[in-house]
């Protein structure tokens, strides 16, 4: 859960339900899911359900399967309803507060354990990228900075 939202909140400046709410970070939010998914289960992990729905559900939105992306967002969109407008994923609260963020072992984590059993997770090292570059201020957090992922 932790690898779906942090790095995306840190990136962009939003909240937890803007990011929700948004199709762009919803979406990548689903990739990055699907992606840890791959990970933890070519690590042998037991995997738990996410947000109500089994891992394999999440893994073939990710792929594609538009059945499996409806129903994962529509669990998401479900949840919308006991979100605040002002929860924020730790990382994104790091930012704004100046600190330094946790994102090489949340979002930099999945994609290391990936290559340590020869699964790619490019969105995860592209956000952990990204959200350095946010942190040591090289950009600011903004909406735009996910668009491209």
């Amino acid at each position: 859960m932790n690898s779906m939202g942090n790095g995306i909140s840190a990136a962009t400046g939003l909240s937890g339900k803007e990011m929700v709410e948004w199709e762009t970070s919803r979406r990548l939010s689903i990739r990055l899911g699907a992606e840890a998914v791959k990970v933890g289960m070519a690590l042998g992990y037991n995997l738990e359900h996410i947000r109500g729905l089994p891992p394999e559900k999440w893994l073939a939105a990710g792929d594609g399967d538009s059945a499996a992306l409806e129903e994962v967002e529509g669990a998401m969109l479900a949840g919308l309803k006991r979100m605040t407008e002002k929860g924020r994923p730790s990382t994104g609260q790091d930012i704004l507060k100046g600190r330094r963020t946790e994102i090489d072992y949340i979002n930099g984590l999945v994609a290391w354990k990936g290559e340590d059993v020869g699964v790619n997770a490019p969105t995860h090292i592209a956000l952990t990228g990204l959200v350095k570059r946010v942190e040591i201020g090289e950009i600011e957090a903004d909406k735009r900075n996910i668009e491209h992922l």
